[in-house]
């Protein structure tokens, strides 16, 4: 019998509270698997043979919050002490349509797991720590084999998100190849891909690029020509290889965004491509765009100076993606590289010390003259390395007026 490793979620006074106000749940799922391996748990999933109208009323009963995020799938939330679990009834599927399902409720915990799509994903432990495995799961998990729970192409047939899905959870829980019976039927049902949201692409290609090492599986996925199905373009692997290595060396946050950017060819209409297809957010659109442009090009020879003036102009964010783009293209250049990014992490903006009221002050009429100045004066400002000496300000000052107003 497995049991799970020694966990704080079970002893918690809102995991216990829940647990006895339903009387009979498990944990299912991704906060399972995350425990067998040691790895960090966040949502938190229960099943329960309970009915919806069931979960509703003992929640009430024992006075924690209910609310029906999904009732019709058989999903509660319940929160307690402000901490949400998702609890659902077990239940089947009785009709699917590539995307959704219309399902059933059931008592039976197996035919539960039957219906769910990674056997390392079926996985029950009540709040004793007993595993309850049907679909050998475990010995799954633990050889680092994604498979799906029955037959693979009906898996997928049922929800074509299982697709992005499988190279996702293979990239990060897998070892070595993808199941040959999983990678067979993804690459037969492929064409499935197109009945799938932007949103939900990006959501799966994101996590996917954030894993550690996501490189061999988007491999495989461009050899089963699945690549092509959800980004336009031919992918540079090699510099993405690159990034991952430099994220890995200076122990740096892996970047799904960024990873991106580095798989896309610098095409800035292809990124434009790329950010409608996935519906990216205005805020993610316009990054992604942005790294595919080129401008204020960071090399490995920039004076501290230069390096100044570039983060002052585009600012610390822009410029620490460019510098890690810029070492994935020359991973040779590592010292330079880690020295920049250590200037931009403790970098504070200077201020410039002059402003339109006193340029007004000096006699220039308001309007497009106080800007010209304006600008005038910061661009030497910055090309000097940000002087903090007034008498050389004001001397600049004088001959930008002199310049702009004649």
């Amino acid at each position: 019998m497995t049991r799970l490793p020694e966990l704080a979620l079970l002893t918690e006074p809102e995991t216990v509270a829940l647990f006895a106000a339903l009387g009979e749940a498990r944990l299912v799922g991704g906060v399972v698997r995350n425990a067998l391996l040691g790895r960090a748990v966040s949502d938190i999933d229960v099943a329960t043979p309970l009915v919806p109208p069931i979960v509703q009323q003992k929640l009430a009963a024992a006075g924690i919050k209910a609310v029906p995020t999904g009732i019709a799938h058989g999903t509660v939330t319940a929160v307690v002490n402000g901490k949400p679990f998702e609890v659902t009834t077990l239940r089947r599927d009785i009709e699917t349509d590539g995307r959704r399902a219309v399902v059933a409720f059931t008592t039976d915990w197996a035919e539960d797991a039957q219906r769910r799509d990674f056997t390392m994903n079926a996985l029950y432990a009540d709040l004793a720590g007993t595993v309850y495995d049907s679909v050998g799961g475990v010995a799954d998990l633990h050889a680092g084999v994604v498979r799906f729970v029955g037959d693979p192409v009906s898996r997928v047939r049922e929800d074509y998100l299982r697709i992005l899905r499988l190279f996702r959870f293979h990239a990060w829980y897998g070892a070595g190849p993808l199941d040959a019976a999983a990678l067979a039927a993804v690459a037969q049902e492929k064409r499935g891909l197109a009945k799938l949201s932007g949103e939900r692409v990006a959501k799966e290609m994101l996590k996917l690029l954030e894993a550690p090492n996501p490189v061999p599986v988007l491999v495989a996925m461009g050899e089963a020509g699945l690549l092509a199905q959800v980004m336009p373009g031919a992918p540079d692997i090699q510099r993405l290889k690159r990034l991952v290595a430099a994220d890995g060396a200076a122990a740096l946050a892996a970047d799904g965004l960024l990873r991106l950017a580095a798989l896309l060819p610098r095409d800035r209409a292809l990124a434009l491509e790329v950010a409608v297809r996935w519906k990216l957010s205005n805020p993610a659109s316009e990054r992604l765009i942005d790294l595919a442009g080129g401008a204020d090009t960071i090399t490995p020879y920039l004076s501290r100076d230069d390096v100044a003036a570039r983060l002052y102009k585009i600012g610390p964010d822009r410029f620490g993606d460019r510098v890690r783009l810029a070492w994935a293209d020359a991973p040779q250049a590592f010292v330079q590289w880690r020295t920049f990014l250590a200037v931009a992490k403790d970098w504070q903006r200077p201020v410039f010390p002059l402003s339109g009221h006193q340029v007004m002050a000096a006699g220039v009429a308001k309007g497009p003259a106080v800007g010209k100045v304006l600008a005038e004066v910061e661009a030497w400002w910055v090309a000097s390395g940000f002087p903090d000496d007034p008498l050389a300000l004001q001397a600049a000052f004088r001959a930008a007026v002199a310049k702009v107003v004649g």
